[in-house]
């Protein structure tokens, strides 16, 4: 920082939130919303720190404040179990919906303009540390010029340089095509949630994923859940293959991609990195660890936190409960370790669970008799001999190739 930039006095607000991803964004929307704090947003300018348009799901009992950012939703789920018989389960009082980033920052991003409580900063935040009554944020814009910002609280949603020790990581990462067909292949009602009709990997799982836009529109994706992520041409090659070889697509154009990688760990993430500067989004936990679904966490702790400052609490509540995430310790070993088979158990729990309480179930809103129920639903004895051992297995630091945003 040059001279006069040290000089500057600092820029001054309630809160600021590092990052303009789904958690940075969905904790401005609340904070917003209530008026219980004036915010920051700092955001990267365009250029290389700015990630692509990202797809985002999850399932609600209603879209409430988030309508205007849906671009689609689906009221029938789908699983294909790896022997080619498909369930098709009505999660009703849920929905699937979708969003996409460029719509839900519209909308925020409108909502910042509006609010006297709200700002958005286009710059790079370089580092970030307590002082005393707060924090301070060192940026620099766009022009080059430094500038300091200075809040009570900073929410820091950018992804986590490396993943704190785990006894079992793995990666979501997968490969996205927007495809247009040239006749109507899809139904726009129904979401494929897991198509295990395609070749499994030698560790791990793979699955297909489809959700209609139109009769000719789909988003369609291919994802492993195993230790490294793939190459660029074999997601293709995947890719190509279910959309001729499974869906039987026929003619079609790729008209946009996506593609991700997202960490599945039993990692103790940390909820704060000094005394006023908190965690959120992934790096603060709120990847679920056994599905990779994100969005919805984000929205429950957005709004916990936001409750929370209009209140005059500090506290920032976990973006999952304990037991939800002992119940994924315990699944990710025995996937890891290949104790149970991946397409099995989950296509067994769409078979076997009442769709309703399964999709709570993955949310954390199950009590511990439903729990109970569903864990007598799964292979019980390779589940209870992973979870008798992990408690006795070391968490160890693993280097992961690439950090992703969940796109869900």
């Amino acid at each position: 920082m040059s001279a006069a930039g040290a000089r500057r006095p600092a820029e001054t607000s309630d809160v600021v939130i590092l990052g303009g991803g789904a958690a940075g964004l969905s904790l401005a929307h609340r904070l917003t919303g209530t008026g219980a704090a004036t915010v920051t947003v700092v955001e990267p300018p365009d250029g290389p720190l700015r990630p692509a348009e990202r797809t985002w799901c999850y399932w609600d009992r209603d879209g409430g404040d988030l309508d205007g950012a849906v671009s689609a939703s689906w009221s029938v789920l789908r699983v294909h179990g790896a022997d080619g018989r498909a369930v098709t389960v009505d999660p009703a009082p849920f929905t699937y919906r979708m969003v996409r980033s460029t719509s839900f920052e519209r909308q925020v991003h409108s909502l910042l303009a509006g609010s006297p409580h709200g700002r958005l900063l286009r710059a790079t935040a370089d580092t970030v540390h307590d002082v005393p009554g707060g924090a301070l944020v060192r940026c620099t814009l766009p022009t080059g010029r430094a500038l300091t910002l200075r809040a009570r609280r900073v929410f820091d949603s950018r992804p986590p340089r490396e993943l704190p020790p785990a006894r079992t990581q793995m990666l979501q990462h997968f490969r996205g095509w927007f495809v247009r067909t040239d006749a109507e292949r899809f139904d726009p009602a129904v979401a494929d949630l897991m198509d295990f009709r395609v070749p499994q990997p030698a560790h791990g799982l793979a699955f297909g994923y489809v959700l209609p836009l139109a009769p000719d529109r789909a988003l369609v994706e291919y994802t492993e859940f195993s230790r490294a992520p793939l190459t660029t041409d074999a997601y293709e090659a995947a890719l190509g293959h279910y959309c001729r070889g499974v869906l039987g697509l026929g003619a079609f154009t790729v008209e946009r991609t996506e593609q991700g990688v997202i960490p599945m760990t039993d990692a103790r993430f940390p909820r704060r990195s000094g005394k006023a500067v908190y965690r959120i989004g992934t790096a603060g936990g709120a990847t679920r660890p056994a599905t990779g679904y994100t969005f919805a966490a984000v929205q429950r702790q957005s709004r916990a936190i936001a409750a929370a400052l209009r209140d005059g609490r500090g506290t920032v509540p976990a973006p999952h409960g304990r037991r939800a995430l002992a119940m994924d310790a315990v699944l990710l070993r025995a996937l890891d370790t290949g104790r149970i088979d991946g397409p099995d158990f989950f296509t067994g729990l769409f078979r076997r669970v009442p769709p309703e309480r399964l999709l709570r179930f993955l949310d954390g809103a199950t009590s511990p008799g439903e729990e109970w129920g569903i864990g007598l639903r799964t292979p019980v004895r390779p589940m209870l001999r992973t979870a008798v051992e992990l408690p006795f297995l070391p968490r160890r630091s693993r280097p992961i190739a690439r950090n992703g945003e969940s796109h869900r």
